[in-house]
């Protein structure tokens, strides 16, 4: 049975002590539940907050790495680096990755594998832009970013992939894509991944909604059959948000 799953993402917001003070607040207000919490800190926060969450079920998350094992990379991170400080997932391809920093489907599918090789579990984010959505693109180009990222994988590995889909006009926006949006495009891309592999892998598959999820429509979107869970940004940061979306399963 697939996991349900609530990632926070704090993308680069909280300093150390930030960083230190909110895990802090989530210890205390999480409590036990069958939902697996992720956090994902910046980089320099990692090591602190694996440490503090261990033996407890929030488990962290980096927000990216590179694909080569070492090297003349300045101010990149490698899967070995992450390993070493206690990072057993990460998340890859983020929509502001490929926006801001030019990733495309094919560097991904590199930081992927190397990811797999080093045993770390992938969060990977996929989704449209609203110019895709206007014109009725958004399945086509949903299907060729996980396509072309993840299709080159034996279907052991899946063993090791959550998928995120964001869609991108929804993302720090306040809009939301309607439930029955989301569960129609999480639909199509578990039908997408039998369709290679098999029903059995796509039902094994956790798939994440990200794109304002708030605690007021939490509960809604989750409720959906192929909604596993949230890929959460702004509302990670605030505990009592954070919490409430955990709790909305």
């Amino acid at each position: 049975m697939r996991k349900q799953i609530v990632a926070g993402n704090w993308k680069m917001n909280n300093d150390y002590v930030d960083s230190e003070l909110l895990v802090s607040k989530l210890l205390e207000q999480h409590t036990h539940s069958q939902t697996e919490v992720i956090i994902a800190p910046p980089f320099t926060s990692l090591l602190s907050s694996s440490n503090s969450l261990k033996g407890s079920q929030i488990t962290v998350a980096a927000q990216n790495m590179h694909y080569a094992e070492n090297g003349a990379y300045t101010g990149e991170v490698s899967a070995a680096m992450l390993k070493g400080v206690g990072v057993q997932t990460v998340i890859l391809g983020h929509s502001e990755r490929r926006a801001y920093f030019g990733e495309t489907d094919a560097l991904l599918a590199k930081k992927v594998d190397a990811a797999l090789q080093h045993n770390i579990r992938v969060i990977f984010c996929f989704g449209e832009e609203l110019a895709d959505r206007k014109s009725g693109n958004e399945e086509a180009i949903v299907e060729g970013q996980i396509k072309n990222a993840l299709f080159h994988l034996p279907a052991s590995a899946w063993e090791q992939i959550v998928l995120a889909y964001e869609p991108v006009w929804a993302i720090g926006t306040g809009e939301t894509a309607s439930p029955e949006q989301a569960q129609d495009m999480h639909n199509f891309i578990r039908q997408t991944i039998a369709n290679k592999y098999s029903s059995g892998l796509a039902a094994e598959v956790s798939i994440l909604y990200g794109g304002s999820v708030k605690p007021a429509n939490a509960k809604e979107i989750f409720s959906k059959a192929d909604v596993d869970g949230g890929l959460i940004g702004g509302a990670a940061l605030d505990v009592t948000q954070f919490t409430a979306i955990i709790n909305a399963f």
